[in-house]
């Protein structure tokens, strides 16, 4: 079996921010073996609109080269030209410290010129600044399950990956000031702007010569015709004077609704809820200010009285702040799975409808105990600092140490708890697993790789490889499926 290797894609336009999302994808989806990778045939097929760099010690030139195959290396430069031509395919030369790289560079700059390829300076960047060396070394000891006294453990045999400054690259590559200026080129040709804002609302299937605006207000007359005996039942004796009012708030909410482009959300909120019923999976009543809406109401989305119980319907949905409705909706925690599983065959499979990744991070105490444990401290004396840190949800290390005056002291004292915690702090926040969010689920009015990447999680399910804020920023429409 050949090796994998890295390969630095950047995306051009948005044909190539699509392309990227597809190959990243695929990675996951179908090439995961130990690490997501892809072939040479889909990339040959997804390469419009990317610009390709050779990449580091681990792309497949260098790592010929490495190998004293050479000519295999100049095989490969050419099959990139060819698939990438000459003008997006760059070959790396970098100045970062390590032997091996000094010895390939000048064969790169050989294989560039036989092959009129253009050269490219850049830096294997792994941390933002040089004195984060040291909390990069630990990072890695937390990522491998290993601490500094471990000699086999995976170790970086350079002290200069960071991000350098203009000035440092131009004095690193003085002999190649062409490679110094192609890095703006590239940059100046990255062009692709995301679209922030534009909803990508979901297909709901209506029938011929209706809209969306005319079916929503047809089944939510309908439902509130089919609630008026519970709610004459609810209102007593004095409902006969407040009949209009119910008609008039449908009115108004179907309005709001409808003028906002709204629609299709309400449609297919409903369409699962009444599926759940149906398969008699306990729904839940209501939960949040959706509790506010009429509308909802007479969809079945919701149990509650938004009139009887006087709730705010604006609460819920305001025309004067846009922003997508949120209903949560609470199913039997044993059966929600069958509902998402309705939802995807429902709404185009995979390709349409997928959770929504979450990223765990580094918090106080866990970096703490991490750190230590890399830095090859006791287990007693890590424990027992980490547990002068107050038990605040979400409190900082900062906050901790301005909280519990025992930090200083043990600071002043031992040099060692001194740079735990300076390590720590560095650490703090850093994304330390993904798993899936406990509630979302988007479907996409186009295929899911055409707007962001897709991961596969542990169990198989297919997941969004961005995080809930991020998704609704693109457009995608969130569903909250809670059990």
């Amino acid at each position: 079996r050949e090796g994998a290797y890295h390969l630095v894609l950047l995306a051009t336009n948005a044909t190539g921010y699509q392309n990227l999302c597809r190959l990243v994808s695929k990675a996951y989806l179908e090439g995961y073996y130990y690490k997501p990778r892809i072939d040479r045939e889909l990339l040959e097929k997804h390469n419009e609109g990317l610009i390709a760099l050779s990449a580091c010690l681990s792309g497949e030139l260098n790592t010929r080269l490495m190998k004293g195959e050479r000519r295999e290396a100049l095989a490969a430069a050419g099959w990139y030209k060819e698939v990438f031509d000459d003008q997006r395919f760059f070959v790396e030369v970098q100045d970062n410290g390590l032997i091996e790289q000094d010895k390939c560079n000048g064969e790169l700059i050989r294989i560039a010129h036989e092959l009129d390829l253009p050269l490219v300076a850049t830096n294997d960047a792994h941390y933002l600044r040089r004195e984060d060396v040291r909390a990069h070394e630990i990072l890695l000891c937390v990522g491998t399950a290993s601490s500094l006294t471990d000699a086999k453990r995976l170790k970086f045999h350079a002290d200069n990956l960071y991000v350098k400054t203009p000035e440092e690259m131009a004095h690193a590559f003085r002999h190649l000031p062409q490679a110094v200026k192609n890095t703006l080129a590239i940059a100046e040709r990255c062009d692709f702007e995301m679209q922030f804002g534009n909803y990508q609302f979901p297909k709901f299937d209506i029938p011929q010569g209706e809209t969306l605006e005319t079916v929503l207000e047809q089944e939510a007359r309908r439902g509130l015709a089919r609630r008026l005996p519970e709610i004459e039942r609810l209102e007593g004796a004095g409902f006969d004077g407040r009949k209009g009012e119910y008609e008039a708030r449908l009115a108004l909410e179907l309005e709001v609704i409808n003028g906002m482009g709204f629609a299709s959300y309400f449609l297919i909120v409903s369409d699962f809820v009444r599926h759940a019923k149906s398969r008699s999976i306990p729904v839940g009543p209501g939960r949040g200010s959706a509790a506010g809406s009429l509308v909802a109401y007479c969809l079945e989305i919701t149990d509650i009285n938004p009139i009887y119980y006087n709730l705010l319907f604006e609460r819920f949905l305001n025309p004067e702040r846009i922003s997508m409705p949120d209903i949560d909706m609470d199913f039997c925690r044993d059966r929600r799975d069958e509902v998402i599983d309705y939802v995807t065959r429902r709404y185009g499979g995979t390709d349409y409808v997928a959770q929504i990744i979450t990223f765990g991070t580094m918090q106080a105490k866990a970096a703490i105990r991490d750190v230590g444990r890399a830095l090859g401290m006791s287990y007693g004396d890590v424990d027992k600092i980490a547990k002068l840190v107050p038990n605040q949800l979400n409190i900082t290390l900062e906050e901790a140490f301005k909280a519990e005056s025992e930090f200083e002291r043990l600071r002043k004292e031992t040099p060692q708890v001194d740079e735990l915690l300076t390590l720590a702090q560095a650490l703090e926040g850093l994304t330390r697993h993904a798993s899936t969010h406990a509630a979302g689920v988007v479907i996409g009015s186009r295929p899911l790789v055409e707007t962001l990447p897709l991961y596969k999680d542990p169990k198989g399910g297919v997941v969004t490889q961005f995080s809930m804020n991020h998704v609704e920023k693109v457009g995608l429409i969130k569903f909250d499926f809670l059990g």
